[in-house]
């Protein structure tokens, strides 16, 4: 047996081992196809007996792929390590990169010069593609994609002009509209006749689904909302703080709140717990997301459920599709867009 104490083992060293050519083991290395299961089982004892760890420079220029993959978050550190959707979203897709040896480059926009950062960045060829959520409106993060030439995958339905219309777009959303109509639905069930309403940024698809959903519910069209019973949140806790106040002055008779997201509903809560509102005796309050701290707040909150770490997961895959690192069968359908259910989720603020 041959030992390499001080050096490291060579492709050249593994082949000899294994008795094979260098081209199988770097076959067998890379991925290749056309080895026997024998040969490839010789070939991997040969690897692990000598240690020997593969030149991923050298993979690189042989294969043009990095093995890594960015994800784009168009939101400043401080909201990302604040909102637990992120983490959840990330962990689903930093288990399925880790299912195929790719690696998670995590980039957050801070400033507007941090879009050329990144753009330089992409074009640069550091990895094989880019997963990119938390979009708004007029967002250049697609445009910056693009221009890259890199494979992407969104999370949220696209909002910009012609996205729809694009054959090539690929993303991931839950039924966001139907999910704030079942929120609303359900409130009406309950007897609340003064529903208000939190909305997140509008600038992006998913507040905007939703407060579309909300309207559906009430029969009425979005410019028809009666304004006192409207707020607008930014998806964090202190922005639903604010907003409940602002609801409880302009239409204090008002029995029912749905939030756009949990943290806005939790911040809420805060409100009408601080101006003497019992829950749900007084006002009823509906959430969106199912995040762990909705089963922790005080009511438990009722809130929609979207499998947030499972569309982390089938945004990671739909890329890996895309770059062709991801094995499928000889038949399976081009990647295509996913929209995911949503669920209510019935509590005690309910």
């Amino acid at each position: 047996m041959h030992t390499f104490r001080g050096s490291r083992p060579t492709l050249e060293a593994v082949a000899a081992h294994a008795g094979v050519s260098r081209a199988t083991v770097s076959r067998v290395v890379n991925g290749g196809a056309g080895v026997r299961a024998e040969v490839r089982e010789k070939v991997r004892h040969s690897v692990e007996e000598l240690g020997y760890v593969p030149n991923n420079a050298a993979r690189t220029l042989v294969t043009r792929r990095t093995g890594a993959v960015a994800v784009i978050i168009a939101e400043p550190e401080s909201r990302v390590f604040a909102d637990p959707f992120f983490a959840q979203q990330l962990r689903g897709i930093s288990r399925e990169l880790a299912e195929h040896d790719t690696q998670l480059l995590l980039m957050m926009l801070e400033r507007e010069k941090d879009y050329q950062r990144i753009g330089r960045y992409l074009s640069a060829g550091h990895v094989d593609g880019a997963l990119m959520f938390s979009l708004h409106g007029d967002d250049p993060l697609p445009s910056v994609a693009y221009r890259t030439g890199l494979p992407a995958v969104f999370g949220g339905r696209p909002g910009w002009p012609g996205a729809e219309e694009d054959p090539g777009l690929l993303y991931v959303d839950t039924d966001n509209r139907n999910g704030a109509r079942q929120a609303v639905a359900h409130l009406q069930e309950r007897g609340r006749r003064t529903i208000a309403v939190i909305n997140g940024p509008l600038d992006q698809t998913s507040a905007l689904d939703r407060l579309h959903g909300y309207c559906d519910a009430l029969g009425i069209g979005v410019h028809e909302a009666d304004p006192s019973l409207v707020a607008q949140g930014d998806f964090t806790a202190e922005g639903g703080e604010r907003a409940m106040a602002r609801l409880l002055d302009s239409a204090p008779h008002l029995d029912a709140v749905f939030a756009g997201n949990d943290l806005m509903a939790s911040g809420a809560l805060r409100t009408l717990r601080a101006r003497g509102r019992r829950v749900p005796r007084d006002v009823a309050v509906v959430g969106y997301d199912d995040l762990e701290p909705a089963a922790w707040a005080e009511p438990p909150l009722t809130t929609v459920r979207q499998d947030v770490e499972g569309m982390g997961e089938m945004m990671a895959r739909l890329l890996l599709r895309r770059i062709g690192l991801a094995e499928e069968a000889s038949d399976a359908a081009p990647p295509a867009p996913v929209v995911t259910p949503a669920t209510l989720v019935v509590r005690e603020s309910s």
